[in-house]
């Protein structure tokens, strides 16, 4: 791998890392995080991946009626999900173990693969170009800090320990490292990828919208909303750089 590609791969495990680690330390106020993440997952949903599954459906000829229905489809799977573990929701056992909310690792492993995917499109922008390489890059690193706070709420929201969310961040941190190397000898079916992202913005805006947001109700709405627009604020300049 060149040394640059190398170097930007690691830049994103940081940016990543960073962000998890600063929403785990300050978890005594994760409710303005529970905000900010409800606007970030929302704002990329619409503003980042639902743009990207679009565009690459129009250059194939894929029709995007089919990413629409994906969209459709993932939410409601997803809210399925939800409902069928509801009664499993932050439990302890006789012992006074807890167990989390199952949302939480599938919410977290759906940022995961995302970030593989992330990682996927650096390889393939480099292989287009270096600029173009180094262009899409740096809008990953950028936006791979919320999606290290992303991570870390959505599996803090559904009483999962610090531990485990760590793994989760950890997982995601090194993600699109794995799509880079993976890209690098192998190519995904732009079709598949475009459907791909397609289910990822149903997940987004179920987990902003339905399993982070009414968490914010308890507390000042006013400081909640404004924690949500500069969620949606970071979202819409990063992704305008893209």
């Amino acid at each position: 791998m060149d040394t640059t590609i190398l170097l930007l791969a690691l830049a994103t495990c940081a940016s990543t890392l960073i962000g998890g680690a600063i929403a785990i330390r300050l978890r005594k106020v994760l409710h303005y995080f529970f905000a900010f993440s409800a606007g970030a997952l929302i704002a990329v949903s619409f503003l980042d991946i639902l743009p990207e599954s679009i565009d690459t459906a129009q250059l194939l000829g894929f029709p995007i009626r089919y990413i629409f229905i994906a969209v459709v489809v993932s939410f409601f799977v997803y809210n399925l999900i939800e409902r069928a573990f509801a009664t499993h929701h932050i439990d302890k056992d006789a012992h006074g173990m807890t167990h989390g909310h199952i949302m939480g690792p599938i919410g977290a492993g759906g940022l995961v693969i995302h970030s593989f995917l992330d990682g996927v499109a650096i390889g393939s922008a480099f292989q287009l170009s270096p600029v173009a390489g180094a262009i899409v890059a740096l809008a990953v690193i950028s936006h791979d800090f919320t999606d290290g706070i992303n991570t870390v709420v959505v599996m803090l929201k559904n009483g999962h320990t610090s531990r485990n969310a760590s793994k989760f961040l950890i997982a995601d941190a090194l993600a699109p490292v794995a799509g880079l190397l993976i890209i690098s000898q192998f190519s995904i079916d732009p079709v598949i990828l475009s459907v791909i992202l397609a289910v990822f913005v149903g997940e987004f805006i179920y987990l902003g919208a339905s399993n982070i947001l009414p968490e914010t109700r308890q507390h000042t709405a006013w400081k909640m909303m404004l924690l949500m627009a500069v969620g949606i604020t970071v979202i819409a300049v990063l992704t305008s750089f893209i």
